[in-house]
């Protein structure tokens, strides 16, 4: 079995952790390839001499069918990787090396279990919607897949107005930021920040959540998952910018795009049985008494 390892450069890392991910994946037998950026961090710290066969840039090309993405880092550091999957259904897991991290929920402590979860096939996955995009992106832009989300944002100190369809029925136009479409995965991340619901990630749906809206009436949306979404942008004074999770680019007034579930989900893989009501409650700290805290 493969491991494809995806990485993004920290400065807090050091040469102990990389030697403890490498060690675990000789014990178990895998043999794995990393992304260039990881591997010049390796080598930098570790003196470990990749083989460039074993390197990848910024797809990972075909690969074994029983392959697994292993990202370590935090939720950025997952959606990075996925990204470069280009929509192949090879399962990802993420390790926490972050902060948050709704979707690295894997601690970095427990790398022999996860990784003999693997060996053993034992290692639980659920499929997570991802979105498509059309429209007016620039020549550069190499995937249209997000996870999380597509947003459009001002881009300088005038609001933007974005006219909002769904299904070719006129929604509303949003005057303000600008606007967030998220997929369940992505409702706990951007969406939320900006007053969107949670939703639970089995749900067949998707969230239209206003940015900073100048009318104080426009509240996020809920719409099926069948739906196609357009978006056309208007400014006045400045342009603006577009996101697929975390890559922006650069838009002007009169850009358009559309919106819809992709054909192809994500497989997150899901290590210790940990559920998303599990994650949610520790993250959010709802299990927290804060009525009987013990007195200092």
């Amino acid at each position: 079995m493969e491991i494809i390892l995806f990485s993004r450069t920290r400065s807090s890392r050091n040469a102990a952790e990389i030697e403890q991910l490498f060690n675990a994946l000789h014990r178990f037998g895998f043999d794995y390839i990393l992304n260039e950026e990881f591997a010049a961090e390796v080598r930098a710290l570790t003196g470990r001499n990749i083989p460039p066969e074993k390197i990848y840039g910024a797809t990972i090309g075909a690969h074994a069918a029983h392959a697994v993405m292993v990202c370590y880092g935090g939720d950025g550091t997952l959606l990075e990787g996925a990204h470069r999957l280009g929509g192949a259904p090879i399962p990802v897991l993420g390790i926490n090396a972050g902060h948050l991290g709704f979707l690295t929920s894997a601690p970095t402590d427990g790398l022999d279990h996860l990784f003999g979860q693997i060996a053993a096939g034992e290692l639980a996955t659920q499929p997570r919607t991802m979105l498509e995009v059309e429209g007016d992106f620039p020549d550069t832009t190499h995937s249209h897949l997000a996870l999380n989300e597509f947003a459009i944002q001002r881009h300088g100190a005038d609001m933007i107005e974005v006219e909002t369809c769904v299904d070719g029925q006129p929604v509303a136009t949003y005057h303000g930021d600008g606007v967030i479409i998220a997929t369940p995965t992505g409702s706990t991340a951007y969406s939320l920040s900006a007053g969107g619901p949670i939703l639970a990630p089995a749900c067949s749906c998707l969230v239209i959540t206003p940015l900073a809206p100048h009318n104080l009436t426009m509240r996020p949306l809920v719409v099926p998952d069948t739906s196609c979404i357009g978006l056309r942008i208007r400014t006045r004074h400045s342009d603006a910018f577009v996101s697929l999770d975390n890559r922006s680019y650069p838009t002007a007034s009169g850009a358009s795009f559309r919106i819809h579930r992709a054909g192809q989900p994500i497989f997150l893989a899901v290590p210790h049985n940990i559920s998303f009501y599990d994650t949610l409650r520790n993250k959010m700290m709802w299990g927290i008494d804060i009525w009987n805290k013990p007195a200092k």
